[in-house]
């Protein structure tokens, strides 16, 4: 019995993380395919134009394309264009003119 016992325990210790680390995520669906083919067709990328000769390539150009659009249409991705303003003085604030009032280390 202990030995039944020692031999379950060490199969469920080694088949432990084989099961921790299995995707979550299941197949996916019919649906999900023809999506992501019909926006890789409208990114320009043709798969029945018989040129098999720069497929990788066409592949690769479409999904590029794909992801931009996707990271462009999405508040996150890329790196927004302009310049800062860091470093630069500040306009005088509107109570400098206001008699009385003066800022706060205007020297004693």
């Amino acid at each position: 019995m202990k030995v039944v016992a020692s031999a379950l325990s060490i199969a469920v210790a080694l088949a432990a993380p084989a099961v921790a680390f299995a995707q979550s995520n299941g197949a996916l669906t019919r649906a999900q395919v023809r999506n992501q083919l019909i926006q890789l067709e409208k990114a320009g990328y043709r798969p029945g134009d018989g040129d098999q000769t720069t497929y990788p390539q066409q592949i690769q150009q479409a999904e590029a394309r794909v992801a931009r659009t996707a990271a462009a249409s999405s508040g996150y991705g890329g790196v927004a264009s302009g310049t800062s303003a860091y470093g630069e003085a500040t306009a005088a604030a509107p109570q400098a003119g206001v008699p009385g009032l003066r800022p706060i280390y205007s020297g004693q």
